[in-house]
């Protein structure tokens, strides 16, 4: 006897409705973490803010800690997109690709505090298994990256697409680390041997990214040009 086929949707049309999924359960995260970016909502908060049940969270994340790190992955991803499109530019310089990490990471709402606490999740809530695989994919994106870099800015040869975004984003991090002290500080960061921490990091920071590139290519504002 013959089993009646049952209607199915393509496979594509289901894997479709997956990230749909997953990316509405990354947007209430999102939502709360900027709601509280000291705090980690927890599953069942995110499942309320997603209108799903706790149990279906499980199904796309093991744990908060991993969903926050997919969270993170997520901005990440975002960052290269535009990069890769401002390198696609004929004539973009640094001006453009500073324009670009701005918008898309310096000023993206809450990436940089996510990004200290993704920092320490890795260190120790996270197993391994999960830390590697999430820096596989990453360190895809940024040789992908990178040899656009190259490809565009000769001057930096091999592998120096690569070190030189490296070293931008720990100047990135780096200094927000630097003039954003935790909260539990207070008041103590009015103190005027403290004066130091309270700069305009936006400010420095495109003074010492300029610094960077300059060092490393001579002209970051010309695309191609030889370091003399």
């Amino acid at each position: 006897m013959a089993v009646p086929k049952r209607p199915a949707r393509s496979r594509a049309v289901a894997e479709g409705d997956k990230e749909e999924r997953r990316n509405a359960l990354l947007d209430a995260a999102e939502t709360l973490f900027l709601a509280q970016p000291g705090r980690m909502a927890s599953v069942a908060e995110v499942a309320q803010a997603a209108g799903v049940a706790k149990g279906t969270v499980y199904l796309y994340f093991p744990s908060k800690e991993e969903m926050l790190l997919a969270l993170h992955e997520r901005h990440t991803a975002h960052y290269f997109a535009a990069l890769m499109r401002v390198l696609a530019g004929r004539r973009a310089g640094f001006d453009e690709i500073w324009a670009a990490t701005r918008e898309n990471l310096v000023r993206l709402p809450g990436y940089l505090p996510l990004t200290s606490r993704c920092f320490g999740l890795m260190d120790r809530d996270i197993p391994a298994e999960s830390a590697i695989a999430f820096k596989v994919r990453v360190g895809r994106l940024l040789a992908e990256a990178g040899a656009a870099m190259e490809r565009h800015f000769p001057a930096l040869g091999a592998g120096g697409g690569v070190t030189l975004l490296q070293h931008s984003y720990g100047l990135i991090v780096g200094l927000w680390q630097l003039m954003h002290p935790n909260e539990r500080l207070g008041t103590a960061m009015e103190r005027a041997e403290l004066a130091m921490f309270k700069r305009d990091y936006e400010r420095e920071l495109e003074r010492a990214l300029r610094s960077l590139w300059a060092g490393t290519m001579g002209a970051p504002a010309a695309p191609g040009r030889k370091r003399r």
